[in-house]
């Protein structure tokens, strides 16, 4: 049976998302404002279709394009892509229950969501291509994990250092 994240964990993951959104900015040198720009949600496991549910990962990323209507299209606007962060709550609150006491829930979802915003700044300005062979994908988790590290220097704490030694031997729990 699937585990979801309860009402006092859903405020904890949201908050995890905004303190990452102003971790990554200041990081890449980005406004918040321009940093918004970048179209992607979060979404827990409840609200999840089937395709964006990855078994043994803690988060996965889909990208949608959407495209107008050739007649509805202004500015030379045809579309857009849209990020979508799929958090499985079942696999993090597993890892939390795995690790007790020493990984906490919240230094965990705010290195998630770290990692998942460098991946939608990496793909929406095309300096990776969603769509790459397994191979460069492998390489962008590598790239993506080392950012997220140096990212996560301005919030380190004992509790998030062992988040951040946890994921220096296997990164490959995040999975876009």
């Amino acid at each position: 049976m699937a585990r979801f994240f309860n009402e006092n964990q859903l405020p904890l993951a949201a908050r995890a998302f905004a303190d990452a959104e102003k971790l990554v900015s200041g990081y890449f040198r980005v406004s918040e404002n321009k940093f918004k720009q970048n179209r992607y949600d979060v979404k827990t496991l409840a609200y999840l279709d089937e395709h964006e549910i990855k078994d043994g990962a803690f988060a996965h990323l889909c990208k949608y394009t959407y495209q107008k209507p050739e007649g509805l299209a202004q500015r030379n606007e045809y579309g857009f892509d849209f990020y979508r962060v799929c958090l499985q709550d079942n696999n993090i609150l597993d890892a939390v229950q795995r690790a007790n006491p020493f990984i906490k829930l919240s230094p965990l979802m705010l290195y998630i969501a770290a990692h998942e915003l460098i991946h939608v700044l990496r793909f929406a300005s095309g300096e990776i291509d969603f769509h790459a062979a397994e191979e460069e994908k492998e390489k962008e988790e590598t790239i993506v994990h080392n950012l997220t590290k140096n990212t996560l220097q301005a919030a380190r704490h004992k509790d998030m250092d062992l988040v951040l030694e946890c994921f220096s031997n296997n990164f490959k729990i995040l999975d876009i």
